[in-house]
């Protein structure tokens, strides 16, 4: 069975962003069966843990063939071997990993350049004038996504590990307006999160949150 690592608790802004939901996620989909391995404060820090994840970030997953860390990989693994996620043919497979890579290399890091501003420099006198060119550069990235899903419920003809990853992408901008503007956009991500295995994988990941808060958190 995959062991999946994961902190036992993260502020709030991140809980339910957290790129173990990604493995969680697939595995559900796949319907593979896992463990956690929770992540107290410091402990990806330790050598045993950055024996198996160099960045000491989560996730890693641990299984009876070895280890793997980084959550493209992990999830593009998975979904290597699960119908669900991937279709049979050769093209239909390449397809998936290209609407996989463009969520993590291309809708993925303006994203995460917003997040940074946002909730690690707020108020910041420098933000004034970079977080205004951070969100043109997002909607720069949103605006053919949503012309790709202004006519269908999917990247491609159906639900792939690619939509996994692009919706985990898209719920980092939670705390803005920019997927309400782009109604294709907000309904994709809402069809995507509306399947069970997500809600399954969403619910698994924010148990440990509740029962690990510190006290002042």
């Amino acid at each position: 069975m995959i062991t999946v690592s994961a902190f036992a608790w993260v502020p709030p802004f991140a809980q339910g962003l957290v790129r173990d939901l990604r493995v969680r996620w697939a595995l559900e989909e796949a319907g593979e069966p896992y463990r956690v391995r929770l992540l107290g404060f410091g402990e990806n820090h330790a050598d045993a843990y950055r024996a198996v994840q160099p960045f000491g970030q989560v996730p890693a997953v641990e299984g009876t063939e070895g280890a793997l860390f980084e959550s493209g990989a992990i999830v593009l693994d998975i979904a290597e071997r699960s119908p669900v996620l991937m279709p049979d043919d050769a093209y239909g497979r390449a397809r998936v990993r290209t609407w996989l890579f463009a969520a993590l290399n291309t809708v993925e890091p303006p994203i995460q350049q917003l997040g940074e501003i946002d909730f690690f420099h707020p108020g910041e006198a420098w933000t004034e004038q970079r977080r205004p060119q951070a969100v043109e550069t997002i909607r720069g990235r949103l605006a053919p996504l949503a012309e790709r899903l202004a006519d269908r419920d999917y990247l491609e003809d159906r639900f792939t590990a690619g939509d996994l990853m692009m919706t985990t992408v898209l719920r980092m901008l939670r705390n803005t307006d920019l997927l309400t503007r782009m109604p294709a956009l907000d309904a994709y991500r809402l069809r995507c999160e509306d399947r069970p295995a997500f809600r399954r994988a969403l619910a698994a990941h924010m148990a440990p949150f509740a029962a690990n808060a510190p006290a002042d958190a």
